[in-house]
């Protein structure tokens, strides 16, 4: 039995930088991971996949450089060139991560996939083929999510992609057929459509989008038609076959009637469960719900006294900022001694189609749902004088404002740079600013943030 004051199992976004931390202030600490350091984020999220949307942005760019003045005849991706670049900053990163754990005193990085036995004991079997028992007073949960695989007739005949796997496509899909119409289905639908792919989204709901407000599931479907992207609502897939010609059959229920699409290659974007059920949670008293979350309170502790839940494991929004803050949470109220909690913290966004969703606080559906007193502050960009200087006028922004208070409550910003403008409204919701504030306030010209001044302008 191998003993330690603190062992951590996943090192993603809280995970490894609270294993830091702990073996800092000299707990004996070790780290448990049975893929890759740094989790989803660095390896096959956050990192590569924005790396890949640069890449995409410049191309599209280049399609669009005439209306700027600037005539390039033709340009090609290097999709290899275009892989290449990503792999390399994702490999930076990680190694960056690795080093960052194996020179921190008192840490011990285990590779490999740990079981609970009881409350407080792991069963760990190494990657190296060793077994080992480990045991200490704190345990910290943050082994994240994993893509969901639906049960669909046919699924295990195809070479399907997911979110991981398309990241090690060779070259750019001839048709990508993608299944899910939420925020990793967009991001990549536009991607690969601007790599050159032909793109079908076929989404289950009524509209894309659901926890946003109607105009801006508006918006962005349509600049998705603008730029050649199939977006079907309302389908449901049935069927995925192999054709002879190595070709993809896919059979949907769609208008009250059985549709087929032919692709070359399917990405499933159905979204994300939690990675528990290899835990062993059951030898012990850790509660999850019905989709396998494991239950926290406010102060990030289990039903099991010194174990704790970090990051998307826990469910509610699975942001990589939401599992860095987790760990700030955790370790201010283990090192220092504070009653920091997770109860009615801000949960910023930003969904990295172009242009950018940056989105904070409340929606206006969510105010009338609330009933609450408030005016709705809405400037389109093709009125920003930025966005018309760089070429960039599609979206709008769009601020819920309490009318007695005349404080922020929620801002969707669709738009370049839509999640830096973001972050400055939300800055001034932690600062209890107020709009007229905002209006008034002299922002350097000619910024995007400028246009906060025009936008609470609307509410004169």
């Amino acid at each position: 039995m191998k003993e330690f004051d603190a062992i951590i199992i996943g090192s993603g976004q809280a995970g490894t930088p609270l294993a830091r931390k702990l073996a800092k202030s000299g707990w004996k600490t070790a780290i448990i991971e049975k893929r890759l350091v740094g989790g989803t984020c660095v390896n096959d999220g956050c990192t590569p996949t924005k790396a890949l949307v640069a890449s995409a942005k410049l191309a599209y760019m280049a399609g669009k450089s005439a209306d700027l003045g600037i005539e390039i005849p033709d340009f090609r991706v290097n999709f290899k060139a275009v892989m290449a670049r990503k792999a390399a900053i994702v490999k930076k990163s990680h190694d960056g991560s690795v080093k960052g754990l194996e020179n921190t005193q008192n840490l011990t990085l285990v590779y490999g996939k740990a079981k609970f036995t009881d409350d407080h004991t792991l069963y760990v079997e190494g990657n190296d083929g060793s077994f080992e028992n480990y045991t200490a007073k704190h345990i910290f949960i943050n082994t994240g999510e994993s893509p969901v695989i639906p049960d669909i007739d046919g699924v295990n005949d195809i070479q399907y992609l997911t979110s991981t796997t398309i990241l090690e496509l060779e070259e750019v899909p001839e048709h990508l057929l993608i299944v899910g119409g939420g925020y990793i289905g967009l991001e990549f639908a536009q991607m690969y459509s601007r790599f050159g792919a032909k793109v079908t989204l076929l989404e289950h709901g009524d509209r894309l989008l659901p926890k946003e407000d109607t105009d801006v599931c508006e918006v962005i479907s349509a600049f998705f038609k603008e730029d050649g992207i199939d977006v079907f609502t309302e389908v449901k897939v049935t069927k995925f076959e192999q054709t002879a010609d190595q070709k993809i059959r896919v059979t949907a229920d769609q208008d009250g009637k059985s549709h087929t699409y032919t692709c070359s290659h399917v990405l499933l974007a159905s979204g994300r469960k939690p990675q528990t059920e290899a835990l062993g949670l059951e030898n012990t008293g850790v509660q999850c719900d019905e989709k396998g979350h494991i239950q926290v309170n406010e102060f990030l502790e289990t039903a099991v006294k010194n174990v704790y839940a970090m990051g998307d494991v826990k469910g509610g929004p699975a942001f990589t900022h939401i599992s860095y803050n987790d760990f700030v949470v955790v370790a201010a109220n283990l090192l220092d001694h504070g009653k920091m909690s997770i109860k009615d913290r801000m949960v910023p966004y930003c969904m990295f189609i172009d242009p950018q969703l940056g989105r904070i606080g409340i929606t206006e559906t969510q105010a009338i749902a609330a009933k609450l007193d408030y005016v709705v502050a809405k400037l389109p960009m093709e009125h920003v004088a930025r966005a018309i200087e760089t070429g960039q006028m599609r979206g709008f922004m769009k601020a819920i404002v309490d009318k007695k208070t005349k404080q922020v409550l929620g801002a969707t910003i669709i738009g370049e740079q839509g999640g830096e403008i973001m972050s400055i409204i939300q800055m001034a919701m932690m600062g209890k600013i107020t709009y007229e504030e905002i209006r008034y306030n002299i922002f350097a010209h000619p910024l995007y943030a400028e246009s906060l001044n025009n936008l609470f302008m609307s509410l004169d």
